[in-house]
């Protein structure tokens, strides 16, 4: 596709908010949140992605309340955070581009010590990555939440968010409520699909409310879950349908239960050993060390990984749609883009090279990332930061990813 064709560096709205261009940085985890606070570290990061060219660089993630932390290295929604908040979008509004911000709460993919209670989710049960027991939530709890959401909301306008990004995908609490594999209630938020989207429904209410007139709405849902018992296409598609009728302005469509199936979300190899190794608690790090690879299966990267599916709700939604998922090259972009999606997002594109998008404006293909998933193992501990960035990787880390690599070569 040449670039007279291309539709990548115009602009487009998500309802009321008009971005440069058809690039997102994803709400991908950045491990950046000193004290549950924005950092000068998470500053500067979305600072260099807005300069790097990008229409709309998104926070990530901020919990509606303090028990929905899944990490220390979070941020959760409160007014003492806005000032902080309110000099990295005035940062990225002085570099043209959009600021959102990622909201949600991670239900039962937390730990006492860090939701400073027993976690909370649609249905009790036992969270064997914590590990930790987990406790379904009470009607008036499921309400509270709810409004939670909606605050969340008043805060990110506060804050100058120009977007919020609802989270109701990769298993956390929203998705907790809407898959088979995690809701096993009874009553009038469990059973039939129509049941298990009441929750969902009751936050698009209070968040449409909350974000008025003037702030865009994108929800980040599941195609499907990844794995035999959770949410298939089919019931993705009407989960997508009601979300469009409630309102949203854009959804992102991805997949995969980060406690469950989270390869499926990103694609690749979890390098084990670079995520041990800056592990602190030493009984976390020998468990993962020891089932790390049956619990976390590998699956191939390939660009443009959900591609497949996501054609199927392009076929059925009218609203605008984002796509995600193995974006790091400009004829990826470009196709994604033809293919009748709005927005492309990207997560470790724009880790490896935060200006890839005025890179691409200057003729660059690729961005560079090879896809270790190196930034990731290192978010579980520390910043996300891709290998090829930073000076500090041991040498039995720099072999495992090279290692990694030679895999993936062999497999191609």
């Amino acid at each position: 596709m040449t670039d007279k064709s291309s539709i990548l560096f115009t602009p487009a709205s998500i309802g009321p908010v008009t971005l440069r261009n058809r690039t997102i940085r994803s709400a991908a985890f950045e491990g950046m949140c000193t004290d549950n606070r924005p950092s000068e570290m998470l500053r500067a990061y979305h600072r260099s992605v807005a300069e790097g060219g990008v229409g709309m660089t998104t926070l990530a993630y901020a919990s509606v309340t303090r028990n929905g932390l899944s990490f220390d290295t979070q941020m959760w929604m409160r007014p003492e955070i806005i000032p902080a908040l309110r000099e990295i979008t005035d940062d990225i509004h002085k570099a043209g581009s959009k600021a959102s911000i990622q909201l949600g709460h991670c239900g039962n993919m937390s730990h006492p010590r860090t939701a400073g209670q027993i976690p909370i989710s649609a249905s009790s049960g036992i969270n064997i990555y914590s590990p930790t027991i987990v406790r379904g939530m009470r009607d008036d709890e499921i309400t509270a939440m709810a409004r939670s959401f909606g605050d969340a909301v008043r805060l990110a306008r506060d804050a100058g968010m120009d977007c919020v990004e609802i989270h109701a995908g990769h298993g956390y609490l929203i998705s907790q409520f809407l898959s088979p594999y995690t809701n096993h209630r009874r009553d009038r938020w469990g059973g039939s699909l129509d049941n298990r989207m009441r929750f969902m429904r009751l936050c698009m209410k209070e968040v449409m409310q909350a974000a008025g007139s003037d702030i865009g709405v994108v929800v980040k849902t599941n195609m499907r879950d990844g794995f035999r018992g959770g949410v298939e296409i089919d019931e993705g598609i009407e989960i997508a349908r009601e979300l469009e009728r409630l309102g949203a302005h854009a959804l992102v469509l991805s997949g995969g239960f980060v406690s469950k199936a989270p390869m499926y979300v990103m694609r690749g190899e979890m390098p084990i050993k670079s995520m041990t190794h800056y592990m602190k608690l030493w009984w976390l790090k020998y468990g993962v060390k020891a089932v790390g690879r049956f619990m976390i299966p590998k699956i191939p990267y390939e660009e443009l990984y959900f591609l497949d599916d996501a054609r199927k709700f392009r076929r059925e939604l009218k609203l605008p749609l984002i796509y995600v998922g193995g974006c790091s090259t400009r004829s990826s972009i470009d196709t994604a883009l033809g293919e009748g999606f709005e927005f492309v997002q990207m997560g470790r594109a724009l880790l490896r090279q935060p200006d890839f998008v005025n890179r691409m404006r200057q003729g660059e293909e690729s961005c560079g990332c090879d896809h270790v998933n190196y930034c990731i193992a290192r978010m579980y501990s520390r910043e996300m930061a891709c290998y090829q960035n930073v000076d500090d990787v041991p040498p039995c880390l720099k072999r495992e990813i090279e290692a990694i690599k030679m895999r993936a070569a062999a497999r191609k």
